[in-house]
């Protein structure tokens, strides 16, 4: 069973966060002030954004509102779009001049054909870029590299009920036979009797496209055709808790009246989707939040939209739009005998940090998020002092038919981490490999023993 860590408010995290970004402004100092971006002489959009409704809602036009305040513009303010889940935010230059950026949120895979088309010129999506998108859009350059894939925030999918329903968790599996309609009372599931009633996001949703992958095709299911479809979240939610049979599926930030019940995938033990365990993406049903452009992107706008987004500032943000940051922050796991013997030592010792590093698919390399969450961890480190022999490093894999086998890989992968970190002068107290212990995920699916291959941080 793996250490669930404890459930944090988000107001003491948001208060935490904030110290710790105080930290980080003195460390990435160049990303807090930008240069005067060019404005058009036309008066047209200086930037474009489709995609994701998750991001497109909230997150992305208040992450433009910042940036247009770090470029001193006044009068900021947000005008509903020419069709539903569009907008236009402007704001007024010193001189009078007025700028403009417009969103379109009409699901995640709207984004990249705009940015085939060229009627976009950043894509935001609750989901990685899918390999047939990555080759559609190969003339603008590599979109799963480093330059090209920006990880802004962390969200989990709720699964959502009813307040009344009584359940209070469910597995993988069950989900799975809930949405393509095998099981369709709730009795069956020890709750109430009466007919499971199914509400779902639009085919266009990156938040349907993740719970599509991780919990239907990863056990060979399909949505059943009953379901209700929406393209608003918050119409999603809203109904879901009108109606005391339903069950939906939604981004963290869109529970508002629902009720959420505790996942569990694989041997790992039932989660809420709270602000550590999605921090940590231990959480089965945590996901990452994305814009992708070209890396060789042209548009100054864009760029620093980005830029924006990565900043102290920009998490901040992220947090106060019911997003997860990206922020560092130490909190206490409670031991229990479920956990190996070195492990409790550790957990009666030391903190863990709300940082995984995780690798790229059949690789020993760190992906996309992990070569910024090192950035963020030395920022961290520095300004605790915890430097020297203050860090212990924690490596996890899934299983392998020689053990020895499995907790060596497992060491390697901390060995990775640490040699990246070593560059800046970071001295370990100890490095760790616990091979398939504390699983996080279900490694007989592929995705669930890539999200067990993980190394965690541990403090003094």
């Amino acid at each position: 069973m793996p250490p669930a860590l404890p459930a944090c408010d988000r107001e003491t995290w948001s208060r935490t966060a904030a110290l710790l970004l105080l930290g980080f402004i003195c460390y990435a100092a160049p990303w807090s002030v930008f240069a005067a971006l060019p404005i058009p002489a036309d008066d047209s959009s200086v930037l474009r954004i489709q995609g994701s409704n998750t991001i497109g809602a909230t997150l992305g036009p208040a992450l433009v509102k910042g940036l247009f305040e770090e470029q001193g513009l006044s009068a900021i303010r947000s005008e509903a779009g020419p069709a539903a889940n569009e907008q236009k935010i402007s704001g007024t230059t010193a001189d009078g001049r007025s700028v403009s950026i417009e969103v379109a949120a009409h699901g995640s895979g709207t984004g990249f054909s705009a940015l085939q088309d060229g009627s976009a010129d950043l894509a935001a999506s609750s989901r990685p870029i899918k390999d047939s998108e990555a080759r559609a859009l190969a003339t603008l350059g590599d979109l799963n590299s480093p330059e090209a894939e920006q990880i802004i925030a962390l969200d989990g999918l709720a699964i959502i009920l009813h307040p009344s329903n009584p359940l209070d968790a469910l597995r993988i599996e069950q989900l799975a036979q809930i949405f393509a309609g095998d099981v369709q009372d709730w009795a069956q599931l020890g709750g109430q009797r009466g007919p499971i009633k199914l509400y779902a996001r639009d085919d266009n949703s990156g938040t349907y496209d993740t719970f599509k992958e991780l919990v239907l095709s990863a056990t060979g299911k399909t949505l059943a055709v009953s379901a209700r479809r929406f393209e608003s979240s918050e119409q999603l939610s809203d109904s879901v808790s009108q109606d005391p049979h339903g069950i939906g599926f939604i981004g963290l930030p869109y529970i508002r009246q629902a009720k959420a019940v505790a996942i569990a995938s694989g041997e790992s033990q039932a989660m809420l989707p709270s602000v550590t365990l999605i921090a940590t993406e231990d959480y089965p049903l945590s996901r990452r939040l994305f814009l992708y452009n070209q890396p060789d992107q042209p548009n100054p706008w864009a760029k620093a939209l980005v830029r924006f987004a990565h900043s102290p500032r920009g998490q901040a943000i992220v947090d106060r739009s019911g997003f997860i940051a990206q922020t560092v922050q130490a909190v206490k796991v409670a031991p229990n005998s479920a956990m190996p013997e070195r492990y409790q030592t550790l957990a009666r010792e030391a903190q863990r940090l709300s940082v995984n590093f995780r690798f790229q698919q059949g690789s020993a390399t760190l992906d996309n998020k992990a070569r910024r969450d090192l950035e963020r961890l030395l920022a961290y480190l520095k300004s605790q002092d915890k430097l020297r022999q203050k860090v212990v490093l924690v490596g996890f894999g899934d299983p392998k038919a020689d053990p020895a086998r499995a907790k060596l890989l497992s060491k390697l992968r901390a060995m990775a981490v640490r040699r990246e970190l070593a560059k800046d002068g970071v001295i370990f107290r100890d490095i760790a490999g616990l091979g398939d212990e504390l699983p996080v995920a279900a490694n007989y699916l592929d995705d669930g023993r890539i999200k067990n291959r993980r190394v965690e941080v541990w403090v003094y």
